[in-house]
């Protein structure tokens, strides 16, 4: 961690006992933003730690490392790259994210197993195409009745955390009733866009979501800091209200 104004730096480790021992050091005086880079799972325990606690800004790391480089910095070190964070954030006026449902990486994690189910099924449909032999053309048939059910039990613990959040249950209704969007497609927002319901008018041009291929391109372009896992037609069908539905 680096402090921009006293110019003061820490490090702590990326655990329970490192983050408590890191919000201790920032003191009992609120800072302006806390600037932080989006690296998966190894971000998710900051922010269910000091979401709520610190007004946290979650930042794109292909967008921190271009402003460094921007500024002439090569080396890329963990003290340099907190100072950079604190230096972006100053630089943008960045204004803190809203904090994060509770139950937001439960869902994540729920949808993350349910695509590798997914990607698994293609595989596996794809190899029986090729199979001869009797043994070989049973045992994918044998895993996919598998990954069937389990799909089915993934699909429906999404349902229920959905529901428990009332504001994730509202928007999933209203999801559900725009044309052309079935269940799964509406979890599958919800869990990669949770800003949706959130995004005021002024904003819309800037949200981060795929946009529709070029002519004779793959469907599946989209934007570096894009959701590669939103099909470009949900953007294309939804439109305004969707990003602007409040509950």
């Amino acid at each position: 961690m680096s402090c921009l104004t006293c110019g003061e730096k820490a490090q702590f480790a990326n655990s329970l006992t490192g983050l408590r021992a890191s919000r201790h050091w920032v003191g009992p005086q609120m800072p302006d933003i806390v600037v932080y880079e989006a690296t998966g799972i190894f971000h998710r325990a900051l922010e269910c730690c000091l979401s709520g606690k610190l007004p946290l800004v979650k930042v794109n790391p292909l967008q921190t490392r271009r402003f460094a480089q921007a500024r002439g910095t090569r080396v890329k070190t963990d003290i340099l790259d907190a100072q950079m964070l604190a230096t972006m954030g100053a630089s943008f006026n960045l204004s803190p994210d809203e904090p994060i449902d509770r139950n937001q990486h439960v869902l994540k994690e729920l949808q993350v197993a349910r695509t590798a189910l997914i990607k698994e099924r293609t595989r596996l449909k794809n190899r029986a195409k090729t199979q001869t032999l009797p043994l070989p053309q049973r045992q994918p048939k044998a895993r996919l009745d598998q990954i069937a059910r389990q799909l089915a039990q993934l699909e429906e613990a999404l349902l229920d955390q959905i529901k428990q959040s009332p504001k994730k249950a509202r928007a999933f209704d209203i999801l559900c009733s725009i044309a052309g969007l079935g269940p799964v497609t509406a979890m599958t927002i919800l869990v990669e866009c949770p800003e949706i319901g959130t995004i005021t008018g002024d904003r819309i041009p800037c949200w981060p979501c795929p946009h529709a291929p070029a002519i004779g391109a793959m469907a599946r372009q989209v934007i570096h800091s894009g959701r590669a896992e939103i099909p470009a037609r949900c953007s294309l069908h939804a439109g305004t209200r969707l990003l602007t539905l409040q509950s």
